[in-house]
């Protein structure tokens, strides 16, 4: 479906829509939406399962499944889910932009357009490639999150702006940036942020009126410098548990992407981030649990007040940090039903936790794991291998990666099988400490800070795989597993018809037989797939929908050239025959000038930067993965001037880029040496 212009008016186009649609959608535009039949937070529900009750696809017909309709997106990113409400779908794309598509025919209602890159913050809290995972919707409000630090409250039926409130202080860090979803708590709408990896933060979560945008409470993560007094008791508990000036790092325990609500307990329950750095010899010497970090906090909704916590990585010296799916669901163990948190976070253990208290259930490894032996159900701590905290600079292998063994990609869990469906990584990572461990600083400026030292020369780790996982959380134990392509692949949806739905990195959008792993049906998407699909109903027909598009730091086969991938949202039911366009990608050639000569002393400061910052977007060793473009590909590095103009003054901020004003005429010029060195190096022989 060809893209609409923006700004569209509501009575223009959508009132013809409207009247053309269901009853039940002409009669309530705005109804209250319902559960199974829209999809209306980030994981469906309150649940957050990832699951639809929907039935009428099944695995009796989903071989009849075809395509509805395809809507082209124009930006720079898509990797979000998106929602569906009373026969609108709504997604925000790129920089936070929010467009409403009729759920029937695709065809463009509104767009809103935050306009994130003109805006002061954007320019030190951008960066490049990254949009936002998903929204929020209630009250006939759709709720975004912007990468400057925004909360959006948008009005469902005519985009018009309902309110705006910066929620990132003045005084946070300029690390500090919003990419993950908003979630509704009751009246509230609850919104943390992330950067712990970049530069010194003190996380924190806010919780906003759902109505008028007025501040309800703020919940610290970490606490902050003593002397200034602490915020609430849960703070001064919490600095017990850290040694030395912590508060002069930040801390980190940024919330940037999952939490969920729970209305029987009226309760946010939010997953905390790393420590900043992941190095805990910094940041906390003396050793010490670091509350809250690599948490499950469970808050009071109302009043931001801490109820209980479980923490799964006391100390937390790497990246396994609790943003991965936190889903609710009831589970008999022992013949004893409970209220459960199902959570399978980075560090490769799957958690059954009692909503009531926090109290640890159980706890066994989905993945390959050798930062501990096991957890130990007595204490609900793990039994932590020594080796792991890479003591004095020794350098360990490290399983799970900073990827996780389960990262960001959504799991589901079906309540119909009592499976939960985990989008696997298996993959390891040279951890060990710095050269300068006493006198590490912040390198400022949007740069990866870890605080972690190169891998020694010689230690070579297996390229990482992937795999899909039902898992069984009553058994704690391996239902059925299917090796999957690459590292990376997307999220997944559990249906009522038996069905698992998930896009791959390949461009397979497959459904699965929920039961057994078996592979019912698939449609080539022309491009892969990370978000996770969404099922819904309009006019008593069940539709499914995924957003084709990927991105990742490292080359994939297929690799999606960021520039020539087709960005869609997809839409398949029964009966359905549509088709794609054709369309024909083009091998890019690898840019150069025999005038350049390549200095490797600028290289070699080129080299320094790109590898600390560039790399996460155009690619580990400049092999781009999908993210940002090429860099080998582009004429614009052969142009000092262009390329001053694009990374140090912003002249692409409008299409992800950001604005890097903290280098220096030398690192700019290093950059270039650099970026024209690894193409000579990785161009073809002839």
């Amino acid at each position: 479906m060809a893209r609409i212009g923006s700004g569209i008016a509501w009575t223009a186009v959508a009132a013809m829509v409207v009247a053309a649609s269901s009853p039940a959608l002409v009669a309530a535009p705005t109804a209250a939406p319902s559960e199974g039949r829209d999809w209306f937070s980030f994981g469906g529900d309150d649940s957050e399962q990832h699951y639809s009750p929907l039935g009428q696809i099944n695995t009796g017909n989903v071989r009849q499944l075809g395509l509805a309709w395809s809507y082209d997106i124009d930006t720079f990113d898509a990797y979000t889910q998106p929602l569906a409400v009373n026969g609108v779908i709504y997604f925000a794309v790129g920089l936070s932009v929010i467009h409403a598509l009729d759920a029937r025919t695709g065809k463009l209602l509104w767009q809103y357009d935050p306009k994130v890159y003109e805006t002061p913050e954007a320019q030190w809290r951008m960066r490049a490639g990254w949009g936002i995972r998903g929204i929020a919707y209630r009250d006939g409000r759709v709720i975004t999150a912007t990468r400057d630090g925004r909360l959006i409250a948008v009005d469902a039926r005519s985009g018009k702006l309902a309110w705006s409130v910066q929620t990132l202080d003045e005084d946070a860090s300029h690390g500090a940036y919003i990419t993950g979803p908003p979630f509704v708590a009751g009246d509230k709408v609850v919104i943390g942020f992330g950067g712990a990896d970049y530069s010194p933060v003190r996380g924190y979560v806010t919780a906003y009126d759902v109505k008028t945008g007025k501040k309800a409470w703020r919940f610290y993560t970490v606490p902050g410098n003593p002397a200034n007094g602490f915020e609430n008791k849960a703070m001064e508990d919490a600095a017990k548990t850290w040694t030395g000036e912590w508060w002069k790092f930040g801390g980190g325990g940024s919330v940037y992407h999952a939490m969920a609500y729970d209305a029987k307990y009226d309760r946010v329950y939010i997953g905390t981030g790393n420590g900043f750095p992941w190095n805990q010899k910094i940041r906390s010497p003396g050793g010490g649990d670091n509350l809250y970090l690599g948490s499950i906090v469970a808050i009071d909704a109302k009043t931001g007040n801490y109820a209980w916590h479980y923490q799964t990585n006391p100390g937390m010296t790497w990246d396994f940090n609790n943003a991965m799916d936190i889903e609710l669901s009831e589970v008999t163990i022992a013949g004893q039903k409970h209220d459960v948190i199902l959570h399978a976070p980075k560090n490769g253990f799957y958690y059954v936790i009692d909503r009531k208290d926090g109290k640890l259930l159980s706890a066994e490894k989905f993945g390959p794991v050798n930062w501990a032996e096991r957890i130990d159900m007595t204490t609900g701590r793990p039994v932590i291998n020594p080796e792991a905290l890479y003591p004095d600079g020794k350098a360990f292998v490290l399983y799970p990666f900073p990827n996780g063994a389960h990262g960001v990609q959504a799991m589901a869990h079906s309540p119909q099988t009592g499976f939960t469906y985990i989008p696997v990584m298996e993959g390891g990572r040279v951890h060990t400490d710095p050269a300068n461990l006493k006198d590490w600083k912040v390198r400022e400026g949007m740069f990866v800070n870890t605080g972690l030292g190169a891998a020694p020369p010689g230690i070579v780790t297996p390229p990482a795989k992937s795999m899909l996982l039902a898992w069984d959380p009553v058994k704690q134990r391996k239902a059925w597993e299917i090796p999957q392509p690459g590292t990376f692949n997307g999220g997944v949806l559990a249906t009522g018809g038996h069905l698992i739905f998930q896009g791959l990195n390949t461009g397979d959008f497959a459904a699965y037989n929920a039961d057994s792993g078996e592979k019912l049906w698939s449609f080539d998407a022309r491009n892969g797939i990370l978000s996770a699909p969404i099922s819904y109903t309009v006019g008593g027909k069940q539709y499914v929908t995924v957003i084709a598009s990927f991105r990742s730091s490292f080359p994939n086969s297929p690799n999606w050239d960021y520039r020539q991938q087709e960005r869609r949202v997809l839409t398949f039911a029964l009966g359905a025959r549509g088709k794609l366009p054709p369309h024909q990608r083009v091998d890019e050639p690898i840019q150069d000038d025999p005038a350049f000569i390549v200095d490797p002393r600028k290289a070699a400061v080129g080299a320094g930067i790109y590898n600390i910052g560039c790399n996460i977007c155009h690619g580990g060793g400049m092999m781009a993965g999908g993210a940002a473009p090429d860099l080998r590909k582009s004429a614009v590095p052969l142009d000092a001037e262009a390329f001053r103009a694009v990374v140090h003054d912003g002249a692409l901020m409008q299409r992800g880029m950001g604005r890097f004003e903290n280098l220096t005429d030398d690192e700019l010029e290093g950059l270039r040496h650099y970026i024209r060195q690894r193409a000579r190096e990785t161009m073809p022989k002839k």
